[in-house]
């Protein structure tokens, strides 16, 4: 049937426009990188249609030679890049080159600085691929045929970067996609072969598909011969010791469409046991900007006996693992494995924990060989990986060496304490490990909570991450040591008892029967509000706090579910007082009932306000206040 071949003019997304503004004048010292994005691309269509084919060899179309072909012409002044790969129908041209179909591209452009040096990095954490293209051309034409598809499905796509672009149903004989740069008037150092196969040799060398050029006359003429400029051997698969590091970083820049190199890296070849496969695995330097949405995808690449499979597969790494990038290369799987297929495959789950150890093993290593380099992965994923311990209970422990804490012996807002820090830190007679939870670092740090500690000089972590105390409900212990919230239960003077001196039986019974008509009073002043009322013994200088039952919901973790609108059963909790406080003391001793029902509320109030928690009616709190002042005055 024959494809009319009208054309279309149409508008760029409003968020291609800015980042091609971004793009052109913040990579503008590094404008070489565009042709690495554009064989990457290549490479990536090359490679789906190599796992299409496994179930529908016609793909080929009699044409199984894969390859690049970069090739410019003087006169014209255009570069040309081409690949016979998998192709684009009209609608996906127009949805891939038209739109940034990414989640977190509006965060992204909101984090631009305007400072081009530091744009150019944050532009390579979100990766730009065909827009660098604009860097050196006026113009950029599109001719993409999608394999399978007869010859007048051919698409072309033009633009010349200014926010409009135009699309049309051509002929095109040839399945696969051609680019055509038409180079800007200062760029000839492209119509170069030397130049061209330099950069090819430094950016896409490890490729396992051949990237070619013409072979050219002595006078500078093209001829119809074609010369392979890459190694064209996939890198995983050569030998450890002939692989230098800039190859690895280069390597990782492909797969990652990252424009830094990666934090760390590591590569294993495990063979002659139950599963052979080669594995190279990357922590990158920064968070994609989608990390935290619903629809990022992440995983590693794919390939069986060398050949690609797919890209972004989830099933071997754990979500609390999902920023490491890498490939696996394995026999152990059949090349028609599907992402169905593999849901079940019984291999799956060995290749898993090895994938697993292989990362927890190179964070390790970074933790333990360079502490800058590993604030500067915790400052990035540290969130992400304190959802291990509930999703990998067999690397609990492993996983929680690696957590990085604030805590009362530590200044500034830097997370550098380790659990095993806190450990060798311990009171000899210290059985427990504290922490407080809170909504930030400065609610934590002078929480009253923390008097009895600070005065005893037991140290205290502080968790102020969102996530903390969902992290805590999952990780009970470590090293035999149980971990315990400051602002639950009832402390035992025998927590504290190196430093503490421990009131016998007869003067806690004595100290009760004091207290005993005001702790009634007040609690039947405050009614549902709370669970009971009692006497404290962490308190030391403020003269109340609110604490809840060992087992229950911590106040940040109610307040979160709150503001998601999750039903949560409410908790009540405890309100203790400081029998040594002034204001506690006059209160025992006062009759006028008005004025303690005022302190009573004012004191629970002040309580739920250093927890960070919200008054319920602010406006009785004010009025409260400004008559115990005025009584005052």
């Amino acid at each position: 049937m024959a494809i009319e071949a009208h054309q279309e003019k149409l508008s760029f997304q409003a968020e291609v426009k800015q980042l091609l503004n971004i793009v052109v004048h913040s990579l503008y010292s590094n404008k070489e990188i565009f042709l690495r994005e554009l064989i990457s691309n290549s490479s990536d269509a090359i490679d789906k249609l190599r796992f299409k084919a496994l179930s529908d060899p016609a793909l080929y179309e009699s044409d199984t030679e894969l390859r690049v072909r970069i090739h410019f012409d003087k006169e014209a002044k255009t570069l040309t890049v081409s690949d016979n790969g998998i192709g684009m129908s009209r609608d996906e041209i127009i949805e891939n080159l038209g739109t940034i179909a990414k989640s977190g591209t509006r965060e992204f452009l909101s984090r631009l600085t305007g400072d081009q040096k530091k744009d150019s990095h944050l532009i390579g954490q979100f990766g730009v691929g065909f827009y660098s293209s604009f860097i050196v051309a006026d113009k950029v034409t599109v001719l993409s045929r999608m394999a399978g598809l007869s010859h007048e499905h051919g698409v072309r796509w033009e633009s010349t970067g200014d926010g409009e672009y135009t699309v049309e149903n051509v002929d095109k004989a040839t399945r696969g996609t051609d680019i055509i740069l038409y180079l800007k008037e200062d760029q000839d150092e492209f119509l170069n072969e030397w130049r061209l196969r330099t950069i090819i040799t430094k950016y896409s060398d490890h490729l396992n598909i051949p990237i070619q050029i013409p072979k050219y006359t002595d006078d500078g003429k093209p001829t119809a011969d074609w010369e392979t400029v890459n190694r064209a051997t996939a890198l995983w698969t050569l030998p450890k010791s002939e692989i230098i590091e800039e190859q690895y970083f280069d390597f990782y820049k492909h797969i990652a469409h990252d424009f830094e190199p990666p934090l760390a890296y590591t590569h294993h070849k495990i063979e002659g046991g139950h599963i052979d496969y080669i594995c190279i695995l990357f922590v990158p330097q920064h968070a994609p900007f989608d990390m935290w949405q619903r629809e990022h995808h992440n995983g590693l690449k794919l390939y069986v006996q060398r050949v690609f499979i797919m890209d972004k597969v989830e099933q071997f790494l754990p979500q609390y693992l999902r920023f490491m990038r890498g490939v696996l290369d394995t026999t152990a799987l059949p090349l028609n494995i599907s992402r169905e297929i593999l849901q079940d495959h019984p291999v799956i789950p060995k290749l898993r924990s090895a994938l697993v150890r292989h990362s927890l093993d190179l964070l390790e290593r970074i933790a333990s060989e360079d502490q800058l380099k590993y604030m500067q992965f915790w400052k990035e994923f540290g969130n992400v990986l304190k959802e291990g311990p509930a999703e990998d209970f067999a690397n609990r422990e492993r996983i929680a060496t690696l957590f990085r804490f604030s805590s009362t012996q530590t200044e500034g807002d830097e997370q550098t304490v380790s659990l095993k820090d806190y450990v060798g830190r311990m009171k000899p007679t210290q059985t427990k490990i504290y922490y407080i939870t809170a909504d930030h670092l400065q609610a934590a740090r002078f929480s009253p909570h923390l008097e009895i500690f600070r005065k005893n000089n037991i140290e205290v972590l502080l968790l102020t991450d969102k996530i903390d105390e969902w992290v805590v409900s999952h990780l009970p212990e470590f090293d035999g040591k149980p971990l315990q919230s400051v602002a639950k239960g009832d402390l035992s003077p025998e927590e504290l008892s190196e430093t503490t001196d421990a009131q016998s039986e007869d003067q806690k019974h004595e100290q009760e029967q004091t207290f005993a008509a005001l702790i009634t009073e007040m609690k039947a002043m405050l009614g549902d509000k709370i669970k009971e009322v009692r006497l404290s013994k962490r308190l030391t200088t403020s003269p109340s706090c609110l604490v809840r039952d060992q087992s229950a919901m911590g106040p940040q973790m109610e307040r979160l579910l709150k503001a998601a609108g999750q039903p949560i059963a409410e908790v009540k909790p405890i309100l203790e007082l400081n029998p040594d406080h002034v204001i506690i003391q006059k209160l025992k001793d006062s009759a006028d009932h008005d004025k303690l029902a005022d302190w009573t509320h004012l004191l629970y109030d002040q309580a739920l306000l250093a927890e960070g928690g919200n008054i319920t009616d602010p406006a009785a709190f004010v009025q409260r206040m400004n008559k115990l002042w005025l009584q005052t005055l």
